[in-house]
């Protein structure tokens, strides 16, 4: 019988690996409060990711709301209504008022120019989403927001190891932030960073994710409990020597998904990569016609054992606490994306038995 296959299934390293990582905690007996494995993970993502400053911090989520609190922001901010809830929530959470802009047709990314249409006097920052690993257009969205005098985060939460014409991902906005949670690419179980190029950024992150503290007995400011520890630390430094081996590996299996569905259809089509953009194949997304096509093909993929999901889906200007805003095409293709299982260890038998099955729900086998 075949196996069932979930969108995505985590990777781990192998269990002798970890267990001597947790060898040396257990021999220590420090586990949390910025422990070695902490100290050597973040020295080892800031070269990784080519950034000054990198902070491993508890959850992507936190990681934004921390992001916003550094930049003191608050107003409106301009995002994208094409990404996780995540990215909306954390703005409203910290009493800033979300402004929808809608997303390029090709990329799926935030459009710079709806960007510029979108900004007023309330306007403070632009939140900004890599979506699927695909980066937005950060030049355009660099130059706006230097000419508008406004603040620039990037949610990289799906971009670990992108880069744009040979610059690392992480280093561009004013914060980047990350998600290491189970489901990506490189994960730490839980967990995710906030890393910026600005010193003065980072001496704020660096006491807000502590609560504040300057020292044991004085505080800079107010902060909250933002830290991570050394458990999930060891999984990351289990993980992260094994970055380049799995990105290439899922790049072959893009390159498998596309000889098979995108040679032999014109009912599909995928995000197509921005310009200049090295990417981390992290997702496997296709654009479906309607969205009657992709319900039917969910169906057939679900009767044979098969999870895809509707990633993202609904638009985040659907969300009971936001305005509309300007995101009518977000609105016209959410409905209509699909990511197809991808996952390290991922077989081409997998994916002929996905692809075979989609194309029969299109008539097109």
């Amino acid at each position: 019988m075949s196996q069932d296959l979930p969108v995505t299934r985590t990777t781990l390293p192998p269990f002798d690996e970890y267990v001597e990582r947790l060898r040396g905690i257990w021999e220590r007996g420090h586990i949390t409060n910025h422990g070695p494995l902490v100290l050597e993970l973040e020295a080892r993502l800031r070269e990784k990711l080519g950034v000054r400053h990198l902070f491993f911090v508890s959850n992507g989520t936190l990681a934004l709301q921390i992001a916003l609190r550094a930049l003191e922001l608050n107003g409106e901010i301009i995002t994208t209504p094409f990404s996780y809830v995540a990215t909306t929530s954390s703005l409203v959470w910290e009493r800033c008022t979300p402004v929808f802009a809608d997303i390029e047709r090709d990329s799926l990314t935030i459009s710079p120019e709806r960007v510029a249409q979108a900004i007023t006097p309330r306007t403070t920052a632009v939140l900004a989403t890599h979506v699927y690993g695909n980066p937005c257009r950060v030049d355009a969205l660099a130059a706006l927001c230097r000419e508008r005098g406004l603040k620039l985060v990037y949610d990289a939460a799906h971009a670990f190891g992108v880069s744009v014409d040979g610059r690392p991902i992480a280093g561009f906005g004013d914060i980047s932030t990350f998600s290491f949670h189970a489901t990506k690419l490189f994960h730490t179980v839980e967990g995710g960073a906030v890393a910026t190029n600005d010193d003065a950024l980072a001496h704020r992150i660096s006491y807000l994710r502590n609560f504040g503290h300057n020292g044991q007995e004085a505080f800079f400011g107010l902060g909250i409990n933002g830290k991570n520890c050394e458990l999930h630390a060891a999984m990351g430094l289990c993980l992260l020597p094994r970055i380049d081996a799995l990105i290439a590996e899922r790049r072959a299996l893009h390159a498998e998904y596309d000889r098979r569905l995108l040679a032999n259809t014109q009912l599909l089509r995928k995000p197509g990569p921005t310009p200049g953009a090295a990417l981390n194949f992290a997702y496997y997304p296709v654009l479906f016609r309607d969205e009657v096509s992709l319900l039917r093909a969910r169906t057939q993929l679900n009767a044979a054992g098969i999870s895809p999901r509707r990633y993202f889906f609904p638009p985040l200007s659907q969300l009971p606490y936001v305005s509309r805003g300007d995101s009518a095409v977000a609105e016209e293709i959410s409905p209509r994306v699909l990511c197809l299982p991808l996952f390290s260890g991922l077989s081409v038998d997998d994916i002929a038995r996905v692809s075979d099955t989609l194309l029969l729900s299109l008539g097109a086998a």
